[in-house]
């Protein structure tokens, strides 16, 4: 399966907001979804953190990963962020296909 997730975290909606634009303008993804409000507690300079976050999960596809990713991190704020790609086992046949035509993979890769 050609489809992928990336999932990351953002300290506010505004980072999120700008990031998923970027993504979905330039055809990295189809979609980013957003949903504020989450608590994460993490180890951080060795010291216990609990802070507000935004979950981020973008639909992309293979051959657009690599470069999403890069676009991910280069608008993230956070000096470490959270980011990972993750496959898809499969789904609605005619969403997984307009997800290919929106990043321009409209070929099925395989996996």
């Amino acid at each position: 399966m050609d489809i992928r997730l990336i999932y990351a975290t953002f300290p506010d909606t505004q980072s999120a907001r700008a990031a998923a634009g970027r993504l979905v303008g330039e055809g990295l993804a189809a979609c980013v979804n957003m949903w504020p409000g989450m608590t994460s507690i993490y180890q951080w300079d060795g010291a216990l953190e609990e802070s507000q976050e935004v979950v981020f999960l973008a639909k992309t596809t293979r051959s657009r990963a690599r470069e999403a990713i890069e676009a991910v991190v280069q608008a993230h704020p956070y000096d470490e962020p959270a980011v990972m790609l993750l496959p898809v086992e499969g789904g609605s046949a005619s969403f997984l296909d307009w997800i290919r035509r929106q990043t321009g993979s409209e070929a099925f890769e395989g996996s």
